[in-house]
């Protein structure tokens, strides 16, 4: 669990990654869909809604230390240009950001500030849609090949990734539905849906995932929720 909060947050940076930190994904995510939406709550009661979200939007970017935004940036530029492989692993792993990356890593930061502002305060919605971003994962160390070498996912693949954690998709649509009704339901299937999207085409183009598509897929998933979230039902 220390070494999963180490990789997901900007808390206990010292602890290393570990093969069993796969397990504690879906638990570290709904804790920090709980931290973030406790700072929507409060953000709502002292400030109008768009600052509120864009408050919000920063919370959750200091608490995962940038890691999943930074992830999506290099991630959108190796696998929406035109390249090789090969290549696109190189351009992955650079440290410049390209225009792919900054459109997207824009694009995301304002949908989620308009989703957020344009709907009312739901801490447990927050919850399960981290929840469900984190365990959506899960599945690209089960079910995919990690294609590098060497890389920060190392020593938690030094056997398979477990599958079992998948099952916390179920009590996610729950919380959810119980919370919001078919809205909640629907934005944790927008999760589910725009992680596995990401997943897909890192499968396509370069054959498997790397810690950046991890990264993309969590941002994307979670954008995707609240924006289905704020849809009008």
């Amino acid at each position: 669990m220390r070494a999963a909060v180490a990789l997901l947050t900007v808390f206990g940076r010292s602890t290393a990654p570990t093969r069993e930190a796969w397990v504690w994904f879906p638990l570290v995510g709904a804790a920090i869909g709980a931290l973030v939406g406790g700072a929507w709550w409060l953000a709502e009661e002292a400030f109008p809604p768009l600052l509120a979200a864009a408050l919000v939007v920063a919370v959750d970017l200091a608490v995962t230390g940038m890691l999943h935004v930074d992830g999506l940036a290099d991630a959108a530029d190796g696998l929406l240009c035109h390249a090789e492989p090969s290549e696109r692993l190189r351009i992955m792993r650079t440290a410049d950001v390209g225009a792919f990356g900054v459109t997207a890593v824009g694009a995301v930061l304002v949908l989620e500030v308009a989703a957020l502002a344009s709907q009312p305060v739901s801490v447990v919605l927050l919850v399960a849609l981290w929840c469900a971003a984190r365990t959506t994962v899960v599945a690209s160390a089960a079910f995919m090949r990690y294609v590098r070498e060497e890389g920060l996912a190392t020593l938690m693949l030094s056997r398979p990734a477990p599958a079992w954690p998948l099952v916390a998709l179920l009590p996610a649509a729950v919380i959810a539905g119980l919370a919001e009704g078919v809205r909640g339901m629907a934005a944790v299937a927008a999760v589910v849906v725009a992680g596995g999207a990401v997943l897909a085409l890192a499968q396509r183009r370069i054959g498997g995932f790397t810690g950046d598509v991890l990264g993309a897929a969590i941002v994307l998933g979670q954008t995707a929720g609240l924006v289905v979230g704020a849809a009008r039902w």
